[in-house]
């Protein structure tokens, strides 16, 4: 008699979903469940349940109050669960209880994405970012783990128990991993570091896309670059930041950068840890903070991705960018509400560049590209260069170094050149052809 193949392949872990709220203006709306529920999808658990629940009153202990608890127990075992996720903040000891009490794994919302940036990082420097802040969130949580030793003997004092022992020790390996890592995020910054400068001496300006999660920026990214970047309709998709070449078509080449998706109720260690990859973002001539505005949260959604971006200024002490809005996902909206949207393009373009886009359909992308170059051509000065046969290192030198935007012949076979400059290309051409610039070029009004 043969035996069966045993199938290796182990079930998706049965997950619950609690989200406490206290205030009625912090109850969770349709919108804060389904992302909650991505969450839990880009993990790859089935989720069980999900619910808001009013706690009216947190208790330091396990933060749901006794009738909250007694149902999740009894839901916990109804569903065979083998993890509850609440989506807030619990303290150490609120996620021992908790655990204590359900007999199965439970985290919270910080963990929660430490867990699905775990499965999404790929490359060296993501994975070192994840790692960075796996551990500065494990660090202030160790007293859950030794809280069955005494924390200190009876005594005079001098005389540390065995969990203070057992704690001290694991503290300072922690701190020395995070040294580790600390450093070696320092030379993936350096390495960051002489690229930019490599594009910035080539000229090859950069432009980063930065949005809510699922927003659909790698759609759009790829939809602008021909690449083929995962782009899955679930949270953190893409993690790792990825940089493609986008021609524009009449500045030439430029650098596309495709960011980690922000979130709500971000974690402070989390935006330190991904400062590395942010980086790109604050470093970029350009910003486009894509928007999905067929999500009823989108205002909300955009407060959050800006709080990050000027927390990471000041980290940083720099400037934010220029910034270009995509209204994306347009072709899910209603018609009424497209025309409020257009509406309030027309008022505030005085003060806001917004580009309505579907990067499925490829609506707007036309004019998204002609919106990054006018944003990308304010500062420049254009000029005219008159040439001979005799000048061909002159002209081969600008084509290489300046934005040719126009060539035109004399029936004599002199060339016309129409050249777009920054300060700095200027300063470079005054420097390398002085008397080139006193004879032959001359700036157009």
């Amino acid at each position: 008699m043969t035996q069966k193949p045993i199938d290796l392949e182990q079930p998706p872990e049965m997950a619950g979903i609690i989200i406490p709220w206290t205030h009625v203006a912090d109850r969770p709306g349709d919108e804060r469940l389904s992302e909650t529920a991505g969450l839990v999808e880009a993990l790859g658990c089935e989720l069980a349940f999900l619910r808001a629940e009013q706690v009216r009153k947190p208790t330091p202990g396990y933060l749901l109050s006794g009738g909250l608890l007694d149902r999740l127990i009894m839901d916990v075992k109804g569903y065979d669960c083998s993890m509850v996720i609440i989506d807030a903040s619990l303290t150490p000891i609120q996620q021992r209880n908790l655990e204590t009490k359900l007999g199965v794994k439970v985290i919270d919302r910080t963990g929660l994405i430490l867990e699905i940036f775990g499965l999404r990082a790929r490359t060296k420097e993501g994975t070192l970012q994840v790692e960075l802040a796996r551990l500065l969130y494990e660090r202030s949580r160790l007293v859950r783990t030794w809280t069955h030793l005494e924390r200190q003997r009876g005594g005079r004092g001098f005389l540390g128990g065995p969990g203070e022992t057992q704690l001290e020790a694991d503290k300072r390996m922690i701190d020395r991993a995070v040294g580790r890592l600390r450093r070696d995020l320092e030379d993936v910054k350096r390495t960051r570091r002489v690229q930019r400068e490599g594009r910035k001496r080539r000229d090859s300006r950069v432009v980063a896309l930065v949005g809510y999660t699922n927003a659909g920026k790698s759609t759009l990214f790829n939809r602008l670059t021909g690449a083929d970047v995962m782009a899955k309709d679930m949270p953190f998709a893409t993690l790792d930041t990825t940089i493609r070449k986008l021609d524009l078509p009449v500045l030439g080449e430029a650098s596309l950068v495709d960011t980690v998706g922000f979130i709500s109720d971000l974690p402070t260690h989390l935006v330190d840890s991904f400062r590395a990859t942010l980086e790109e973002a604050l470093e970029a001539d350009l910003l486009i903070h894509v928007r999905d505005r067929s999500s009823d949260a989108d205002e909300d959604q955009k407060r959050d991705v800006l709080d990050v971006l000027q927390q990471l200024a000041e980290l940083e002490r720099v400037e934010l960018p220029p910034m270009i809005e995509v209204w994306n996902k347009i072709d899910l909206v209603p018609d009424f509400v497209r025309d409020g949207l257009m509406a309030e393009l027309e008022r505030t373009q005085d003060r806001l560049v917004a580009v309505p886009v579907s990067a499925i359909t490829g609506e707007g992308v036309d004019e998204l590209i002609q919106a990054i170059e006018d944003v990308l051509d304010q500062g420049r000065a254009r000029f005219q260069a008159h040439l001979t046969n005799k000048d061909g290192a002159f002209r081969a030198w600008l084509y290489e170094n300046t934005q040719v935007e126009d060539e035109t012949y004399s029936d004599t076979g002199e060339v016309s050149l129409t050249l777009s400059l920054t300060k700095d290309e200027f300063g470079r051409l005054a420097a390398r052809f002085p008397k080139q610039l006193n004879t032959q070029i001359e700036k157009v009004d």
